[in-house]
């Protein structure tokens, strides 16, 4: 196996401890009254590219039925049950029952916002 020699183009780390104190404890406050689990756990689910794209599909339709996210996403039923259930667990999603099908829609808009932006941005 050869030796390969990685050479640091540019140093991308501080030379200081602290730059500007007042900034420091006055964000570091703001940061410790929020909880930043949910907001992680959102993340988390929309990382997984299977669960992101039947996030961007339920953008696309106010409502989908279980089987057809399945066909939408070239998955089985089972598959697409249990991502859709993820994402309902985590209140991204919401379902109701209508005989034998089940039927999903995203339920927060700010997640709507998310997966548009995040897609837009997927595109630049």
């Amino acid at each position: 196996m050869a030796n390969i020699k990685m050479e640091a183009t540019t140093n991308d780390t501080c030379e200081v401890v602290c730059h500007d104190e007042e900034k420091v404890n006055r964000i570091s406050k703001v940061v410790e009254q929020q909880t930043f689990i949910e907001a992680a756990d959102i993340f988390k689910a929309l990382a997984d590219e299977t669960r992101l794209k039947i996030a961007f599909a339920l953008t696309q339709e106010n409502e989908l039925c279980v089987c057809d996210v399945a066909n939408i996403i070239g998955t089985s039923n089972a598959t697409a049950s249990h991502h859709l259930r993820h994402l309902r667990n985590l209140r991204i999603a919401k379902s109701r029952k209508e005989g034998k099908l089940v039927f999903y829609s995203l339920d927060d808009p700010h997640v709507i916002t998310l997966v548009t932006m995040a897609m837009a941005h997927g595109q630049e």
